[in-house]
C-alpha cells in the first residue's frame, strides 16, 4: 500500500522509516516562513507545521505517536494525534513540554512518528442493566490493582 503526501512547501521533508521493519515513520518540522527555529517553553505546547497533506485510506487513521528520544531526553510529547480519513489541512503536530528546560526545535528535525492504522467500525448500543464483564476476574481495582509484580 502506499500513502500519498503532498508537500505544501518545497523545503517540506517526506516522512521516512529509520529501518524497513519500523511501525513509524520520522515527520519532521517544516517552517511556514522566515523562522530559524521553534522554541517550546516548559510546561507550554506548539503547534508546529510538517508542510505537508496525506491522503489516508478509507478505514485506516495516521496516527502521531511520540520519538522516543524526543520524549525521554528531551521531554517533549506529543497531544492531538489522530488523522482521519477525510482530513485535507497540513498535517500539524501538537508536542508538549512536559519538562523543565527551554527546547529548541530546527527546521528538519525529527518531531514525532506517524503509524498507519486500520480502523474497526462499530455501532454504539446502550443497554439498561449492567451486566458488562461479569466472567472476568479482574474486579474494579482501577490503575495499579493488580500490583507492582
Amino acid at each position: 500500500m502506499n500513502l500519498k503526501f503532498y508537500r505544501i512547501r518545497k523545503s517540506a521533508k517526506l516522512p521516512v522509516r529509520a529501518h524497513p521493519n519500523d511501525a513509524g515513520m520520522d515527520m519532521f518540522f517544516c517552517t511556514k516562513g522566515g523562522e530559524s527555529a521553534m522554541s517550546i517553553p516548559p510546561g507550554t505546547s506548539r503547534v508546529i507545521a510538517t508542510g505537508l497533506k496525506v491522503e489516508v485510506p478509507k478505514g485506516f487513521m495516521l496516527e502521531i505517536k511520540n520519538k522516543s528520544g524526543m520524549a525521554s531526553k528531551r521531554q517533549l510529547i506529543v497531544g492531538a494525534c489522530v488523522i482521519d480519513s477525510g482530513y485535507d489541512g497540513e498535517i500539524l503536530i501538537n508536542l508538549h513540554n512536559i519538562g523543565e528546560e527551554l527546547q529548541v526545535i530546527m527546521p528538519g528535525e525529527k518531531l514525532a512518528q506517524a503509524v498507519l492504522i486500520p480502523i474497526i467500525h462499530c455501532e454504539v448500543e446502550e443497554i439498561m442493566e449492567d451486566t458488562l464483564n461479569q466472567d472476568t476476574q479482574r474486579g474494579k481495582g482501577g490503575f495499579g490493582s493488580t500490583g507492582k509484580w
